[in-house]
């Protein structure tokens, strides 16, 4: 008998519905995805203050936070680069299962990633926001100086450089930063989709 055949789900008294009546809105997860230096994390900072502004259970999950817990014994391989997005879907799913509108921030490169985390929620429940912004413009963006080191061969599997990034082709929504980087712009964009869609309210 394996390990796996002892392990049960456990149903709580309480279901999603239950939590999203008391919370007064939906529980989602609103995903950005983009380069580095895209403003993924200055717009997710962005649209968590706007919802709490607006009494909206929200959470940030962002890509260098997770890595000095959940995710500190991966690496950057390929391998350790989809259990890193593995484990975020995980949480994420967790947090919209307890009527949070949880805003995830991070490269997440490749399509299947993000469509597993899509396929593991319930229809709707994944909004994917693509932060686009080509290269060249990161590059000279580049907040950490990590593109410089990626070019000078000090940090390898760099998304953009030695890895590969697969834009969503069917996003929700689509921020364009490369000649406008205001994050409250951007913020009050998804805001809008999210009331449009009936997000924020029951």
């Amino acid at each position: 008998m394996s390990h796996d055949d002892n392990i049960y789900w456990q149903q709580g008294r309480l279901d999603r519905q239950q939590r999203e009546q008391l919370a007064g809105h939906q529980g989602v997860c609103v995903w950005l995805t983009g380069l580095s230096g895209s403003g993924k994390t200055s717009i997710g900072r962005e649209l968590e203050g706007q919802l709490h502004q607006r009494e909206i259970r929200t959470f940030m999950l962002d890509g260098d936070n997770v890595r000095h817990g959940l995710c500190r014994d991966l690496g950057f391989s390929p391998e350790d680069r989809d259990e890193n997005i593995r484990r975020v879907g995980e949480v994420a799913e967790l947090f919209v299962e307890a009527a949070n509108v949880v805003v995830a921030s991070f490269i997440s490169p490749y399509r299947a990633q993000r469509e597993a985390i899509r396929e593991s929620m319930d229809e709707g429940r994944f909004v994917e926001i693509h932060v686009q912004c080509p290269l060249e413009v990161c590059e000279e963006r580049d907040p950490k100086g990590l593109y410089e080191q990626a070019r000078n061969g000090e940090i390898e599997n760099f998304t953009g450089i030695d890895a590969p990034y697969e834009a969503p082709d069917n996003p929700e929504l689509r921020i364009d930063t490369s000649e406008d980087d205001d994050a409250t712009v951007s913020a009050d964009r998804i805001v809008t989709y999210l009331e449009d869609g009936a997000y924020l309210t029951l």
